[in-house]
């Protein structure tokens, strides 16, 4: 199976609003644990999810444009930090 069929099947398996394992993922996929682990690292580097300890979210809309701007706008006057908005430091 192509790594883009695999995200989108683990993607559509993720539930929304409720944090769920790799494992339990694995299960309801029909895919072994390692497929799983790796789609969801790209999953997680396209913002769409977001991992915290053993459990994976998905990210909803907001999240999900935050974080894009964040990651590619480099000019904002803030970053987040653990889930803390922080002011940049400008340089003179």
């Amino acid at each position: 199976m192509k790594e883009a069929d695999v995200d989108w099947l683990v993607y559509h398996q993720i539930p929304e609003g409720t944090p769920v394992t790799p494992d339990a993922l694995a299960s309801r996929c029909g895919l072994g644990l390692p497929e799983v682990e790796a789609s969801l690292a790209r999953l997680e580097r396209s913002c769409i999810v977001e991992r915290t300890g053993s459990a994976v979210r998905l990210l909803s809309f907001g999240e999900a444009l935050i974080k894009n701007q964040v990651k590619y706008e480099k000019d904002l006057p803030f970053t987040i930090e653990n889930g803390v908005i922080k002011e940049k430091k400008r340089e003179p």
